[in-house]
């Protein structure tokens, strides 16, 4: 058994001799083993042991076994015991590799070729011999087309003239119907485990990212995935096919029929899992570094464009940027919609399909599609079929809120949104009415898609756990942005972007830090927005400034001289909260919701790289009268009331590292710069107390409040619905300040968020993977785990 030969590789110093084939063969010739049972059998110590004592022995076991995936590859695997021992070299490898991997001295092993292993029997001196890692790629891409393994046989007679694996044409083997292939095959359970066997070893290939410590430079590329993606392997566009078409057209539910999962084992999931993976690790690609990846493609008959592109070597990444038909987007969008929305799902009718645990990997591949296919993410925001992700979204960003192990589902969500907010089509499209009712923990409400993300945007702000405050700036920017598009806040979100700035403009929070205050210069551009745009539709919102209208005073008169500044500090030491939760008129939750829970003590997390500052996240466009966008150079686009928003912060103090401090984050709101010496001053505060853009409001509350309180005296009124009438047919054309142009900011690839991307899809990947536990307790460098 497996076992006992590994000890005998372990014991023996002298090297056992490749050739010695006996020995060799009972590493893989067992027939009933799984996955789960090599990584039994063959234990992390004796790995290593072998690995430190006897180096040419393990050397040899991995050449060895590579050589067999090859030979399987090459005659195509026509019997069952060929077959067997394709797995059991699979299962082999993927239990051995994250241990070369870990040591610095083995890595350069597989990109070396082997002495004496020509390729071309025994041939010593093989030129063109291969490194061992691009055989066992080449090996694994040939293996996933192999009839009769792993796709089906197109022969019909059952004679010895099986098909001959080099002349197969492999695109006419894609695994199902979807983007570029039309005919879906018969689901068959054994070819879907030995591919979902072949891409966790794909899967564990790719895996030497995660001994590599993050870098700022993410030009360093995978080498595995370089050369897996690039011209040398043929079956690069058939497989990247099959990827895309597995995850999209995957149902749950088990074939439309509700509870039909219940009746029997799904062996579709683990493959889509798997293919999820492989598939967003193959996009992992710095779109800052290079000429964007979207190339426009003139419409052919085929789903990708056949012109040579001048895009990215990465094949994946290429074919991904040149999909365009729309029925390949309608595909695609409405398959990741299907599972996002599968969780909802899981709250309203429990059990009636299989929860799938996978949305993180989908949020990632949406990301690289918006972001590497611009057509996609304009056919995305074409229709409201865009509201179909949103809402999942909200839901995971409304559930995770309190729970640390889920940061970076956060964060994930928060990058999705912000760069669909960039678009107009986007702040259109949220006026839709809301009627879906996913049972959530925020209160009910009447309104639109709109009310829906203030809402809960207001819950994370104000009961989310502190690690969430660096997503602050992003979350009002998401509103800033779509702000001039909403043309009716229900009640219930005016109240909230109102305790928003109420809780912003508290004086110690003000002066606790150096870049609060860009959150009420956030809140104020929303207003704006909303009045000089969208007055009409919003009486709620004109009446929630009129009642809270305080809040717009004390801001203009904002103290400051040091004697304030300093007794506002106090003032904070007794306020421990960091945002009042009172006085927020929260009312009843939805009915059948669950309150979000903080994570279990012990659970796992992987630590994040620090994400950049929204200055550098976001660059800003102004929109022209006719609705189209020019992007405004960096030194000019400072309006008057901005200037300050950039200058004064270093991109350390605002974004506080998660691995790099964990313990920072108890000063709450408190502490300014990573020196922890920045203390307000006067000058700082007269220098954008000033630039805070109050005129418009100002003017606002001066026209209406003495006519609303005419009406309340004239008519003995107490009752708003009556103030909301007049406020309805009221009207301030000409009373406002001439309307400033509208400031979108637009999301922009940066190798910043590149590296986070990284580290956040590897750790995902790493706690998914725990049956079998491919890299647990392995020395991994991109993230540390914690436990919460």
């Amino acid at each position: 058994n497996g076992s006992s030969a590994f000890v005998t590789v372990f014991v023996s110093p002298q090297p056992v001799e490749a050739t010695d084939d006996a020995f060799w063969d009972q590493f893989w010739a067992d027939t009933a083993t799984s996955v789960q049972d090599v990584f039994a059998l063959v234990p992390a110590a004796e790995i290593r042991a072998v690995r430190e004592e006897s180096p040419s022995n393990l050397a040899t076991l991995c050449y060895k076994a590579v050589e067999k995936l090859v030979q399987g590859a090459e005659s195509g695997c026509h019997t069952e015991k060929e077959r067997q021992i394709v797995l059991n070299c699979c299962r082999l490898l993927t239990r051995i590799l994250p241990y070369i991997f870990e040591d610095p001295d083995w890595r350069g092993f597989f990109w070396s070729t082997v002495p004496g292993a020509g390729r071309a029997g025994g041939d010593e001196d093989d030129e063109n011999a291969r490194p061992l890692a691009e055989s066992l790629l080449l090996a694994v891409a040939d293996l996933l087309f192999c009839p009769d393994f792993t796709v089906q046989s197109h022969r019909r007679s059952t004679v010895d003239t099986a098909e001959d694996i080099h002349s197969i044409d492999s695109c006419e083997y894609i695994w199902e119907a979807g983007v570029g292939f039309a005919h879906s095959p018969q689901p068959n359970y054994i070819h879907d485990l030995n591919r979902t066997e072949l891409l966790k070893l794909l899967l564990t290939c790719f895996s030497e990212a995660m001994y590599l410590p993050p870098s700022s430079d993410s030009s360093n590329a995978n080498p595995w995935v370089q050369f897996f993606c690039s011209t040398e392997n043929r079956h690069a566009l058939p497989l990247f096919t099959s990827l895309l078409n597995v995850v999209c057209a995957y149902d749950p539910v088990g074939y439309g029929i509700p509870y039909n999962h219940l009746l029997f084992s799904d062996y579709r999931e683990p493959l889509v899992e798997e293919a999820a993976q492989v598939l967003i690790v193959t996009l992992d690609y710095d779109s800052s570094t290079s000429s964007s990846p979207t190339v426009d493609g003139t419409t052919t008959g085929t789903a990708m464009d056949d012109v040579d592109p001048p895009g990215p070597d990465n094949l994946f990444v290429n074919y991904l940027s040149r999909i365009h038909r729309e029925e390949d987007f309608q595909f695609i969008l409405k398959g990741v919609a299907r599972l996002l929305s599968n969780p909802l799902v899981q709250t309203y009718l429990p059990n009636s399909a299989k929860k799938i645990q996978f949305h993180q990997e989908l949020l990632v591949l949406f990301w690289k599609l918006c972001d590497f296919n611009k057509k996609f993410l304009f056919f995305v925001l074409k229709s409201s079929d865009v509201l179909d992700i949103l809402v999942p979204i909200l839901y995971f960003l409304n559930d995770a809120r309190a729970d640390q192990s889920r940061v970076g589902l956060m964060h994930i969500g928060v990058f999705i949104l912000l760069l669909l907010s960039g678009e107009r089509n986007f702040g259109v499209r949220l006026n839709k009415p809301y009627s879906v009712r996913v049972p959530m923990d925020i209160p009910v409400f009447t309104g639109t898609h709109a009310d829906l993300l203030i809402i809960v945007f207001h819950k994370i702000i104000t009961s989310g756990h502190q690690r969430l405050q660096p997503l602050f700036d992003c979350l009002l920017t998401i509103v800033v942005n779509v702000s001039p598009y909403l043309k009716s806040l229900s009640m219930v979100a005016a109240n909230k972007l109102l305790h928003l700035l109420e809780a912003f403009s508290t004086t110690w929070f003000l002066f606790s830090a150096v870049q609060n205050h860009h959150l009420v210069f956030f809140l104020l551009e929303v207003f704006n927005n909303i009045i000089q745009y969208q007055f009409d539709g919003n009486s709620n919102l004109v009446y929630a400034v009129i009642r809270k209208r305080n809040v717009f005073h004390q801001l203009a008169n904002l103290p400051t001289d040091s004697q304030s500044i300093q007794k506002g500090l106090q003032r904070k030491k007794k306020t421990p909260e960091p945002i009042s939760r009172t006085n927020s008129q929260d009312g009843v939750s939805m009915e059948g919701s669950r309150p979000a829970a903080p994570a279990e003590p012990g659970t796992l997390k992987t630590s994040l790289v620090a994400t950049p500052g929204i200055d550098k996240l976001t660059e800003k466009s102004q929109v022209s009268e006719d609705g189209t966008m020019r992007s405004l150079e960096p030194d000019s686009s400072q309006t008057p009331q901005e200037s300050n928003l950039s200058s004064a912060v270093s991109d350390g103090e605002l974004w506080s590292g998660e691995a790099s401090h964990p313990r920072r984050d108890r000063r709450r709101l408190s502490s300014a710069s990573s020196s922890g010496q920045w203390t307000p001053t006067p000058d700082w505060v007269m220098s954008w107390k000033s630039k805070l853009p109050l005129q418009t409001i100002m003017r606002l509350l001066q026209v209406l409040v003495p006519q609303v309180e005419k009406i309340c005296i004239d008519k003995g009124l107490t009752d708003e619905s009556e103030i909301l009438k007049f406020l309805q047919h009221g009207t301030l054309v000409g009373l406002l300040p001439v309307p400033h142009p509208i400031l979108i900011r637009k999301y922009q690839a940066n190798s910043g968020t590149a590296m986070w991307f990284r580290t956040y899809m590897w750790g995902v990947i790493y706690l998914r993977n725990v049956d079998p536990p491919i890299w647990y307790d392995t020395d991994v460098k991109l993230f540390e785990i914690q436990r919460v």
